[in-house]
């Protein structure tokens, strides 16, 4: 017997999503590993990412990632150890502490961008810029409808 099984419904958009991320999360771990990177831990990428886009703090880092304090003090901690990240006291609030890239964390910013442009470009060439920007528009809506529903929160792309 030769069964065909269709969906009883369409697949929902969080699927596709989370199935969609792989193909960003190998392109990069394979730059980072042609490259000499191997040694980046989980989430390293995101933290350098958005330590790199802007001035953030540890307790942004918390907001944005949505994880424990505690988990992103030991992914900070690694990231220092490894020599991607530097901590220092801010001046002007020392209560507060500083991240900021090391020439290595640096390294792997742009190393990560490359790969993810390499993959969106693939993207535009097989669908076209216009239905890339349709989905880029449609993910922003998502994004937004999140402070909706959990007012406070500081969603931001990954």
């Amino acid at each position: 017997m030769n069964q065909t099984h269709e969906p009883k419904q369409p697949v929902s958009l969080a699927a596709l999503m989370r199935v969609a991320r792989t193909t960003y999360v190998l392109a990069v771990r394979a730059a980072l590993g042609e490259s000499g990177f191997d040694d980046v831990p989980r989430d390293g990428v995101f933290a350098m990412s958005a330590i790199d886009r802007s001035d953030i703090s540890a307790r942004d880092l918390v907001r944005r990632m949505g994880v424990s304090k505690q988990s992103v003090s030991q992914l900070l901690d690694t990231l220092v150890l490894r020599g991607y990240v530097e901590r220092s006291i801010d001046p002007l609030d020392r209560r507060r502490m500083r991240l900021a890239l090391s020439e290595r964390g640096a390294r792997v910013a742009s190393l990560c961008r490359d790969a993810v442009d390499r993959v969106e470009q693939r993207v535009v060439e097989a669908v076209g810029a216009a239905c890339v920007e349709h989905t880029r528009t449609t993910l922003t809506a998502l994004i937004e409808l999140a402070a909706e529903l959990q007012p406070g929160a500081q969603p931001e792309a990954r």
